[in-house]
Order: structure tokens, then sequence, then C-alpha cells
């Protein structure tokens, strides 16, 4: 299935070989439940990360063949499986557990990021961790691979932050970063408004743009990867480039819309795929 919940990330879709199925939907299930609670519902922040703290020692319990808590037994008992299984480097899913803390507490105290190293950091636990346990799991572990698939999973991150700017400022997430709203005199006052001016525009384009220099420095990576995984991981590339098409599309107004990539998008994307 491939799944908008979590991002832009592809969950165990028919290109997947079957044998990974189950260890890549258990990582979904994972990541989606502790997102849920960083998320979802009217919980508290202090409640959010009360949960997130408890979710994170089922987790440090299932690393160490513990049976899970009763709360997450659903979650846990596959994930041990696919742990014990498939040796899952625990760190990266501990990561993704960093990042959602980082969210609620960001959003707690209606903070952002002061500049793009700050940002890249949060993506560097939020989204790349997704991207080397898949590569993990096909057995490709070499320092240049890893690089490139966390330009990719970052890429896609930040595609998913350009295009949802007009859903996530009123929920409190910032993550245009503050030095690149100040070069463009762009106020988080006018931000937060989700107004629409010439220098909003410049600013949205010029984050964008980076964002494409970042993706394109990741693909010679779907050329590695072995078999459907790999076709699988070109139509992610090429989904999150034309996700960064269509807020070029609509002239960088997302404070105002989101544009989406839809089924009418699926034939270009196949051949966008196909002549890589």
């Amino acid at each position: 299935m491939a799944v908008n919940h979590y991002e832009n990330f592809p969950v165990a879709s028919w290109l997947c070989p079957p044998r990974l199925r189950p260890v890549i939907t258990a990582i979904y299930w994972f990541a989606r439940t502790a997102d849920d609670i960083a998320d979802e519902g009217d919980a508290t922040a202090a409640t959010r990360l009360d949960d997130l703290a408890a979710f994170r020692a089922d987790l440090h319990a299932a690393a160490a063949g513990q049976p899970p808590s009763a709360r997450w037994a659903p979650v846990f008992t596959p994930l041990a499986q696919a742990m014990a299984d498939f040796k899952l480097p625990v760190p990266l899913l501990a990561d993704l557990l960093s990042a959602f803390e980082q969210d609620v507490r960001k959003t707690r105290d209606g903070a952002s990021y002061a500049d793009r190293a700050e940002l890249l950091d949060y993506c560097r636990r939020s989204a790349n961790p997704v991207g080397r346990l898949l590569l993990h799991l096909y057995g490709i572990t070499d320092a240049t691979s890893l690089a490139e698939s966390d330009h990719i999973c970052t890429a896609l991150q930040l595609a998913n932050f350009w295009q949802d700017l007009s859903v996530d400022i009123p929920r409190g997430r910032h993550y245009l970063p503050d030095d690149a709203c100040a070069a463009h005199g762009v106020s988080r006052s006018g931000l937060a408004a989700l107004q629409t001016t010439p220098n909003t525009l410049k600013l949205i384009a010029s984050q964008v743009d980076f964002t494409r220099a970042y993706m394109l420095k990741g693909l010679k990576l779907p050329k590695k990867v072995p078999g459907r995984a790999g076709w699988e991981l070109r139509l992610v590339a090429q989904g999150g480039l034309a996700i960064l098409g269509k807020i070029e599309a609509v002239g960088y107004r997302t404070l105002d819309v989101r544009p989406t990539v839809g089924r009418a998008d699926v034939p270009r994307l196949l051949w966008r795929s196909l002549t890589m």
C-alpha cells in the first residue's frame, strides 16, 4: 500500500519484495503510531511527551527481547520480530522518536528553526532514518549510498514542508528558517496570517530551489538498489520532484493553496522514472 499519512514515503507497495513487506509494514506502523502520539487528538504537550517516553521505553524493551507493554503490543510485537529477523539498527528508530518529540516541543513553544542547518538536523532524524532502514534491508551500507539516500529523504521531507505551509503554520509548525525569512524581509506575524506577498513568494521559491538541488544529489542511488525496490525508489524521487514542480506551477503560493500529485500525474512519473 502507499500511505500519505507518514509524509511522502511509500510503504509495502506491490513493488516491494514479498519477504520484506512484513518488516517494512512494522517499521511504518511504529513511525505512524509515534507520529499520531505527537500530532493527533487534543492531548496536552506534556501528555504527548510522556507517551513518547513510554513508547521509547517499549522500543528499547523490544530491542532487548522483553515483552512489550499491552498498550502498544500490536506495534511492538511485529517490530520485535522484525528487529530479530533483520537486525534493524535501533538508533535509527530512536532518531524518529527524537524528531517527533522535537515537533511537540517546538509546537508547544511556538518555536521555529533558526537556520537551514537546524532544519536539516531535524530532517536527519525525521526522514533520513527511513531511507537508511530500507537500505539496511537490501544490504546496502556503503557511505556514498547512505549519503545519497539522505539527500533523497531530506528533500522529500522539505518538499512536504513547502507543500503544506498553509496547513502547518496554523498548527504552530514553522519550518521556514528564521535567517531565510529575515533575508527576504518576511515576518513571523505575516506568515502566521498566511499573507502572500512578493517577498514570501521569493522566500518559498528559494527553499524549493534548494530542495530540488538537494534531491538531485541523490538520484544515482535508485540505479544501485536492486529489482523492484529500485523502481519504487525512482518513483518516490520523481514524486518529490513533481511536488516541487507543482509548487512552482502555482507560483509558490503555498500559503494559499496545497498542490498535490494525483492520478493524472502517474503517466508522467512513470515516464520520468523510466528515463532517469
